[in-house]
C-alpha cells in the first residue's frame, strides 16, 4: 500500500479566504496564471491558519493568525516571514518564504506565501500504508534530535539574525511570560497551576547560551521524505522562533514527548507518534542531545517541567478562544481536559525530580 502523505480538506466554516482580493494580490506581485486560484486547508494545526493555494501549475502554502485572535506577539506574521527569509539560506529545513503582505484590506490580517514541500507528517495515528520496524523508528527519533541540534549549531550572527531576540535572562523571563499568559487566558473550568508555577519559578537554572530555537520542535512539524522516513526533510510552523536558550526548546519537545510507561491519560493526550516500539524514551532523548550538541543538560526536570507547562498554556489559550466565542472550532471544545492532564504530570515530576 502507498503511504499516505498529507492531504488538504474543505475550508472550515468561519476561516474562509476572500478568494477574488487574494488572486489580485498573487497577479500583482508572483505574476499572471491562466488559471484561476484555488484554495484548500490544511485541517490539522490548532494555532496559525495554513492554507494550500493552486496558482496554475504552481502550489504555495499561505499562513494567517487565527481568526479572533487575541495574542498578537503569537502570531506575528511578518516576524515569522523575516526569520525563515534569512534561515532557509543557512538551514536547509527551513521553508523558503516567497511575499508578505500587510495590507489587512486583502483578507482581514497579514499573512505570507511560502514554497510547498510535500512529505510525510506523523501524528498520533500513523498515515495508512506507513509500516515501522521497531530499528525506523529509533532512527527517526534520532533524525529529530539531530535535526534540533543542527539548528541549535546555526551562526546566527552570520546568518543575520543576531536580533531576532534577547538571549540574556530568557529562561526567567519565559517562566514569567508563560505564567502571564496563562492568567489572561485562564477560564472558569481552568486547573490550578499555581504550584507548578511557583516551583518553576524558584527553580531557575543559568542560561546554558544561545542559539536559534524552534520553540515547538514535535513530529507534526516536521515534514520526512516518504522514500526514506528516518530523514527530516523540513520544519514547520516557526511562529515561536527566536534567539534564546536551546535547553529551553529540549524542554518543549520533552513537554510532548509521551512515553507508555506514562499514566493512561497523559497517553490518551499525546499528538505524537513517541510511544511506538524503538521510541527514545525521554531521559535517552536527553543523552542524546547531550552527545550530538555538546551540551550538558544539568536540570532535566526543570526542563521537562517547563515543557509541560507550556504545552498546557498553548492548550489553554486555544481553549479559551473557544469558551469566548473567537472560533467556532468544535476540536478545541474539551481541550480543558488536556489542560488538566499536563498538570497533572507536571506536578509528578516536582514530585518525583524524574522525566
Amino acid at each position: 500500500m502507498q503511504i499516505e502523505l498529507d492531504q488538504t480538506a474543505p475550508i472550515r466554516p468561519g476561516e474562509e479566504l476572500n478568494a477574488s482580493r487574494l488572486e489580485a494580490y498573487l497577479r500583482e506581485h508572483l505574476g499572471e496564471s491562466i488559471e484561476p486560484l484555488t484554495i484548500e486547508q490544511f485541517p490539522h494545526g490548532h494555532s496559525n491558519l495554513t492554507y494550500m493555494l493552486r496558482w496554475g501549475p504552481a502550489q504555495f502554502v499561505l499562513r494567517r493568525p487565527p481568526f479572533g485572535n487575541q495574542v498578537q506577539t503569537a502570531h506575528d506574521m511578518s516576524r515569522e516571514f523575516r526569520v525563515l527569509s534569512k534561515l532557509w539560506t543557512v538551514f536547509p529545513a527551513a521553508p523558503r518564504p516567497y511575499l508578505f503582505c500587510d495590507d489587512d484590506s486583502v483578507l482581514g490580517a497579514p499573512f505570507y506565501v511560502m514554497e510547498r514541500r510535500r512529505g510525510l507528517i506523523l501524528r498520533k495515528q500513523l498515515p495508512r500504508g506507513l509500516q515501522l520496524t521497531s530499528n525506523t523508528t529509533r532512527q527517526m527519533n534520532e533524525s529529530l534530535i539531530k535535526t534540533m541540534t543542527q539548528l541549535h549549531a546555526v551562526d546566527y550572527l552570520s546568518a543575520g539574525l543576531a536580533e531576532l531576540g534577547k538571549p540574556d535572562g530568557y529562561v526567567a523571563r519565559q517562566v514569567a511570560g508563560w505564567t502571564n499568559r496563562y492568567k489572561n487566558a485562564q477560564t472558569n473550568d481552568a486547573p490550578g497551576l499555581e504550584p507548578v508555577m511557583q516551583w518553576l519559578a524558584d527553580h531557575l537554572p543559568s542560561d546554558s547560551g544561545a542559539a536559534v530555537i524552534h520553540n515547538d520542535f514535535k513530529f507534526d512539524n516536521l515534514v520526512l521524505d516518504p522514500e526514506d522516513v528516518t530523514r527530516v526533510t523540513t520544519v514547520l510552523d516557526w511562529e515561536m522562533a527566536t534567539l534564546g536558550d536551546p535547553l529551553m526548546d529540549l524542554g518543549t519537545t520533552l513537554g510532548y514527548w509521551v512515553e507508555p510507561s506514562d499514566p493512561e491519560p497523559l497517553q490518551c493526550a499525546a499528538v505524537g507518534p513517541t510511544m511506538l516500539p524503538g521510541s527514545l524514551s525521554r531521559r535517552a532523548l536527553v543523552d542524546s542531545y547531550e552527545q550530538l550538541s555538546s551540551r550538558e543538560v544539568s536540570s532535566p526536570a526543570f526542563y521537562y517541567c517547563f515543557g509541560l507547562f507550556k504545552v498546557a498554556v498553548i492548550i489553554q489559550q486555544i481553549y479559551a478562544r473557544f469558551v469566548r466565542g473567537k472560533t467556532r472550532d468544535t476540536r478545541f471544545a474539551h481541550m480543558n481536559e488536556v489542560v488538566t492532564v499536563m498538570t497533572r504530570q507536571a506536578e509528578r515530576v516536582i514530585s518525583t525530580g524524574e522525566i
